[in-house]
């Protein structure tokens, strides 16, 4: 069994860029909080770059709740995702063409999230990232984690379970 001449690795960060970028201009509350997403391989890491429109506490101050637990859950549900994409996009069976038109599949919604909120969040950049621990065809399991300035203090922690969006086909 012979196998084909593997993809120039241009080819395949473009195709993951895009497919990125497709999911997360899909959502335009991302934009409003600006959040961004870095990418390494299958891992992505997000960040929210501290804005003052964030704070919900002026007198400490402390990033508000919500916006803490809408940080989380958007990585959640954009990581869920991506990794529903991943053996798709790197098979190529979804092109890069593909992404740059917009036509991704459904997000998946979410059933319940739960936040833990372990200490203030600080006027400053926060970066969040999640892992999925179960996902099957009709339901996942996410845990996520955000910090600033050391990942080994968390200032906060969620579990959420998602339904998946339907894959006919």
């Amino acid at each position: 069994m012979s196998r084909g001449r593997p993809e120039p690795v241009q080819v395949v960060k473009q195709r993951r860029d895009a497919a990125l970028r497709a999911l997360v201009d899909g959502v335009p509350y991302i934009r409003f909080m600006g959040i961004e997403f870095d990418r390494r391989g299958d891992e992505l890491t997000a960040v929210m770059p501290f804005n003052e429109k964030l704070i919900g506490n002026p007198l400490l101050p402390a990033l508000h709740g919500g916006a803490t637990s809408a940080f989380l859950e958007v990585t959640s549900i954009i990581t869920l995702s991506w990794a529903m994409l991943w053996d798709e996009m790197e098979s190529g069976e979804l092109s890069l063409e593909t992404f740059e038109a917009g036509s991704l599949p459904r997000l998946p919604k979410t059933i319940d999230f739960t936040v833990d909120y372990l200490r203030s969040g600080l006027p400053r950049d926060a970066y969040a990232r999640a892992l999925v621990t179960r996902s099957g065809r009709r339901y996942a399991s996410v845990r996520a984690e955000a910090w600033q300035d050391n990942r080994a203090r968390a200032f906060a922690q969620a579990t959420g379970h998602f339904l998946m969006p339907r894959r006919d086909g």
